[in-house]
C-alpha cells in the first residue's frame, strides 16, 4: 500500500519535509505555536525549496492532520 503525502508543498522534498514534522508533532503533542515555528524554520532554512512551508494551503493541511486527526492525501 502506498500513500500519497502531500501538504500542498511545491515538491515531493517539500512535502517529505513538512511530513516530518507532522510526525514530530503528533508523537510530541506539540502545540500550535510549536508548529508554527518549526514550519517557519523549514521555509527559512532555504527558501528556495522550502519557502511555501508557511504558506496558509500548507499550514492548514498540517492542522487538518496533527490538531483534527484527518488522513494524509
Amino acid at each position: 500500500m502506498t500513500y500519497d503525502i502531500s501538504y500542498g508543498m511545491f515538491s515531493t522534498e517539500g512535502n517529505l519535509a513538512v511530513h516530518g514534522i507532522v510526525i514530530a508533532a503528533q508523537t510530541l503533542n506539540l502545540s500550535v505555536s510549536k508548529v508554527e515555528k518549526l514550519l517557519r524554520a523549514l521555509a527559512d532554512s532555504d527558501y528556495d525549496k522550502f519557502g511555501e512551508a508557511t504558506d496558509t494551503v500548507v499550514r492548514e493541511a498540517v492542522y487538518e492532520v496533527v490538531f483534527l486527526n484527518a488522513v494524509v492525501g
